[in-house]
C-alpha cells in the first residue's frame, strides 16, 4: 500500500482580501486527501480583512491555519511557513493564484517518480482586471519577448529540467540541505533558493501539463514597481551566488545600458548615434512584431496595448537592476527594507 505524503501548502498574503478566497477555495476543491493537507497562510498583518476571510475558512476547516508574520515581508512569510509545516512535501502558494483540482497529486506524483527536489507546473496569468490593459499585461507576461525563456510562463512541450519552478512541491529535506529563504531578498527570494538548490546539485522539473493560474498587476503602474522591484534585488541574487546564473535576467539591464551610453556618445560620435537608432529601431520592431502576435489572438485594442506593456515591464526591470548593480554590487549595501514594496 503506497503511503500519501503529508502536504504542507504555505501561501505569504498581505492585503489580499480580493483573491485570498478563490485561493483557498481552488486548494479545497483538489482531489488531494484532505486529512494529509496542511495549509498555513502565513499574513503580513493585513489592514484589508485578509485575516478575517481566513479565519473563517480556519473554523470550517481545521487544517487552514493563519500564521502572523509581524516583519510582513515575503521570504519572512515563508519561513515562518517552513518553520511551521507538518509536511513531508513543502507545497508554494500565492495569494494571487489558483489551480486545479489534480493540481497537489499530480505534482507530488512527478517529485516521488522524478527524484527532483522540487516540482512545478506552467503558470497561466490572468488578468488582473477585465480590461484591455488587464488582458493585455497578462499576455505580455506569458509571451517570450516579454519574459524571455521563463518556461514556466511560456510553455514547454514536454517535461524539462529548469532553472527556477513556480508554486511548486519540494521535498521537505531540500530546505535542510539549501538552506531557508534568504530575508533580505524581499523580492527575488524564490528564484534565488532555487538556484541555490542547482549550485547545491539539485535538480528542479518543470510538468507543463500541470497547469496553475496567477491574476496578474491590473495597471500599468503596479507592472512598473514590480519588475523594476524584480530587477533591483536580482544583482543582490548574484553577490551572493557569487555570479549570474541564467542569461535572460541581465539582457533588459545590457540593453538600457547600451542605448544609454550610446545616447550620450551620439553628440560626439558617429558610431554612438548609428547604435542608439539601431538599438532602438531594432526593439520598436521586434516590440511591434510581437504586438501584432498578441492582437491576432485577443483583438488589436488588446494587441496595441501590449505595445506598451512590453517596454513597461522591460525598462522597469532593467532600470531597476541597474540601480540594483549599483547599491548592491558598487557600494555594497544589504538588501531588506531597501525600496519600497508595491502590492
Amino acid at each position: 500500500m503506497t503511503t500519501v505524503p503529508q502536504v504542507s501548502v504555505i501561501i505569504p498574503s498581505r492585503n489580499e482580501v480580493k483573491y485570498i478566497a478563490a485561493c483557498l477555495d481552488s486548494l479545497l476543491a483538489n482531489d488531494y486527501p484532505k486529512q494529509c493537507l496542511d495549509v498555513l497562510v502565513v499574513d503580513g498583518m493585513s489592514e484589508d480583512g485578509t485575516g478575517a476571510v481566513v479565519e473563517r475558512y480556519a473554523r470550517a476547516h481545521p487544517f487552514i491555519r493563519l500564521v502572523h508574520n509581524p516583519r510582513r515581508v515575503t521570504p519572512v512569510a515563508l519561513n515562518l511557513g517552513v518553520a511551521a509545516a507538518r509536511g513531508s512535501v513543502i507545497m508554494l502558494m500565492g495569494a494571487h493564484a489558483a489551480c486545479p483540482a489534480t493540481y497537489i497529486s499530480e505534482l507530488v506524483a512527478w517529485l516521488g517518480q522524478s527524484g527532483a527536489d522540487a516540482v512545478g507546473g506552467c503558470c497561466v496569468a490572468r488578468p488582473g482586471r477585465d480590461s484591455v490593459t488587464g488582458w493585455a499585461i497578462a499576455a505580455a507576461l506569458s509571451h517570450p519577448f516579454g519574459v524571455g525563456n521563463s518556461y514556466f510562463r511560456t510553455g514547454t512541450a514536454e517535461p524539462r529540467w529548469v532553472d527556477t519552478v513556480p508554486f511548486g512541491c519540494y521535498r521537505r529535506d531540500a530546505f535542510d540541505r539549501f538552506g531557508v529563504f534568504d530575508e533580505e531578498l524581499v523580492r527575488d527570494q524564490d528564484d534565488e533558493f532555487n538556484l541555490r538548490i542547482l549550485k547545491g546539485g539539485g535538480h528542479l522539473l518543470l510538468v507543463p501539463a500541470v497547469v496553475s493560474y496567477y491574476y496578474a498587476r491590473d495597471s500599468l503602474k503596479k507592472v512598473w514597481s514590480m519588475f523594476f522591484q524584480y530587477g533591483y534585488f536580482k544583482p543582490l541574487v548574484v553577490r551572493k551566488l557569487g555570479g549570474v546564473m541564467t542569461v535572460r535576467q541581465v539582457v533588459p539591464a545590457l540593453f538600457i545600458a547600451a542605448v544609454l551610453v550610446a545616447g550620450l556618445l551620439a553628440p560626439w560620435l558617429g558610431m554612438a548615434r548609428a547604435t542608439a537608432v539601431l538599438g532602438l529601431a531594432s526593439y520598436a520592431a521586434a516590440d511591434l512584431v510581437a504586438a501584432a502576435g498578441v492582437a491576432g489572438r485577443l483583438g488589436p485594442r488588446v494587441g496595441l496595448a501590449a505595445s506598451v506593456v512590453f517596454p513597461v515591464v522591460h525598462v522597469a526591470y532593467g532600470l531597476g537592476y541597474l540601480l540594483g548593480v549599483f547599491d548592491f554590487l558598487l557600494r555594497g549595501k544589504r538588501g531588506a527594507a531597501t525600496v519600497s514594496l508595491s502590492r
